[in-house]
């Protein structure tokens, strides 16, 4: 009987604590993660970033809007360290996308977490959590003269 109730605490106690899942909201600064050097590797420059507010000339096409939503494992990492990882992942996704449409830049960006809009021309958000970080992005994919 003693090894019953010790076990029903025990999932009690699991299941209390996976209610009270941490959820933090980081807005933090895209040009800070953009200096990283496993960004500049990974990204290259064939695809530039704007961030919507941040000046960019005429496009000369268009192919349309388009939405990444990624997460990455937290675990055993700062939270702005996760949150940078997870943001090279929506922008490598982005940049993957312009290719295939044949753009050379994503502007407008906003951050599109759960569907809502953080408008920044220098931060985006990034929710993070004990185990999963997670970063959403829209943002328009064009052909830069």
């Amino acid at each position: 009987m003693r090894k019953l109730i010790v076990l029903t605490m025990l999932v009690c106690s699991l299941f209390s604590a996976s209610a009270m899942a941490r959820d933090t909201t980081l807005h933090l600064s895209l040009s800070d993660a953009m200096a990283r050097s496993d960004y500049q590797e990974r990204l290259g420059g064939e695809v530039q970033f704007f961030l919507s507010g941040q000046p960019y000339a005429t496009p000369a096409q268009r192919m349309g809007e388009f939405i990444t939503n990624k997460k990455t494992n937290a675990f055993g990492k700062s939270d702005v360290e996760a949150c940078e990882w997870v943001m090279l992942s929506a922008l490598i996704a982005l940049q993957e996308r312009a290719l295939a449409e044949g753009g050379n830049a994503v502007v407008d960006i906003v951050s599109y977490y759960k569907r809502n809009e953080f408008v920044s021309a220098a931060e985006y958000e990034c929710h993070a959590g004990a185990i999963m970080a997670g970063v959403a992005l829209k943002g328009r994919i064009v052909k830069l003269p």
